[in-house]
């Protein structure tokens, strides 16, 4: 994993890119400039993970390129839970809930992901409050549909169990 230069990934993807991933979703560009130049920019090879179970909650990420797989950790075992694609959050809902790492994304492709921890958070909103709000939205949308698959599924286990398939 190698930290990447922000500013230049900006000029690289370009800011129109930027804006139609969609934790960025109606954010300002100097939003996004803001949060890209001040937080860690990551570069991760197939195959590479970004954190563990039981690492500190402490930030979350925000896929720029690529896709990671999520496994989640559960009876001391991995499962595959979900892909994680460009645009999308990881391990936001740990950094709300003041909780350690429960599962472990891996690099499913050269992939690029945002840092960003809990002071760039703050920051954010002392100094951009209606971004700030903006992202709170569009961070809490990505949960609520993340939600909405896991009881879909939830719900298909217990027709299937129920049907004896």
């Amino acid at each position: 994993m190698q930290t990447e230069d922000g500013r230049g990934l900006i000029e690289l993807l370009g800011m129109a890119q930027l804006q139609q991933l969609s934790v960025f979703g109606a954010l300002s560009p100097q939003a996004i400039e803001f949060l890209i130049a001040r937080g860690r920019v990551l570069r991760l090879e197939r195959d590479e993970v970004l954190y563990q179970p039981g690492d500190p909650g402490d930030c979350f990420y925000v896929v720029l390129q690529g896709s990671l797989s999520y496994h989640q950790q559960h009876r001391r075992q991995l499962a595959y839970v979900r892909d994680v694609q460009a645009g999308e959050e990881m391990g936001f809902c740990a950094m709300i809930a003041l909780h350690d790492r429960v599962g472990r994304p891996v690099a499913s492709e050269s992939s690029c992901v945002l840092e960003v921890g809990c002071a760039l958070f703050h920051d954010l909103h002392q100094q951009m409050p209606a971004d700030f709000g903006l992202l709170l939205l569009n961070l809490a949308r990505g949960m609520a549909r993340t939600l909405r698959d896991v009881g879909d599924h939830v719900a298909e286990f217990h027709l299937r169990r129920r049907s004896g398939r």
